[in-house]
C-alpha cells in the first residue's frame, strides 16, 4: 500500500497573514513592557539610554523564546485569533530547532532596511519609510513562491496554513 501524498500546504491570503502580523506586533508591546521592566529592575537601570544594547540583546532572546515556544506548539496568540498555523513542509508540528531557524530567518523582515539605514545614517522618518517599503516588498515577494509562502518560511522549511476550527 502506498503512503498518502502530503496535503498541499497553501498559505492563507496575504491580507490575512499581514493582519495577523500586525496583531502580533500589538501583542508584543506587552511582552516588551514586561521584559523591559524585568531587565531594568534586575540591572537597576535608571535612564532609558543606559544599557541600551544589553536591553536590545535581552529582547532578542526574549522574542526568540516567545516565538520558538509558540511556533513549536503550532500557533502564537495572534495566529490563533486569525486561524493560522505554522507547520513544517510535511504538515507536521515544528521542532524547537526548526522554530528557532524560522525565528532567525524572520528577521529578514527588518534587518536589511535597518542595516541600510545604519550604513547611510538615515534619520528616523526615512528609516520608517525604508522599513515599511521593505516590509511591503518582502510580503509581495510571497506571490512568487509556488504555495504563496513567505520566503523565510520556505528557507526554514516551514509553512503557514489554515487552522479553521473543527465543527
Amino acid at each position: 500500500m502506498m503512503p498518502a501524498p502530503a496535503p498541499a500546504l497553501t498559505a492563507p491570503s496575504l491580507p490575512r497573514r499581514l493582519a495577523c502580523w500586525l496583531y502580533e506586533g500589538m501583542l508584543l508591546f506587552g511582552v516588551v513592557f514586561i521584559a523591559g521592566y524585568l531587565f531594568s529592575t534586575l540591572t537597576q537601570t535608571r535612564n532609558a539610554l543606559d544599557n541600551r544594547h544589553a536591553l536590545q540583546a535581552f529582547l532578542l532572546v526574549v522574542f526568540g523564546i516567545y516565538f520558538t515556544w509558540f511556533w513549536a506548539k503550532g500557533q502564537t496568540l495572534a495566529m490563533k485569533t486569525w486561524h493560522i498555523r505554522v507547520v513544517d513542509a510535511q504538515g507536521q508540528p515544528l521542532t524547537q530547532r526548526r522554530a528557532l531557524r524560522r525565528y532567525a530567518l524572520s528577521w529578514l523582515w527588518f534587518l536589511p532596511p535597518l542595516g541600510a539605514s545604519a550604513a547611510w545614517q538615515l534619520p528616523s522618518a526615512q528609516t520608517a519609510v525604508l522599513v515599511l517599503g521593505w516590509v511591503a516588498i518582502w510580503a509581495l515577494l510571497s506571490r512568487f513562491h509556488p504555495q504563496r509562502q513567505f520566503w523565510h518560511d520556505a528557507w526554514a522549511g516551514t509553512c503557514l496554513i489554515e487552522a479553521r476550527r473543527q465543527p
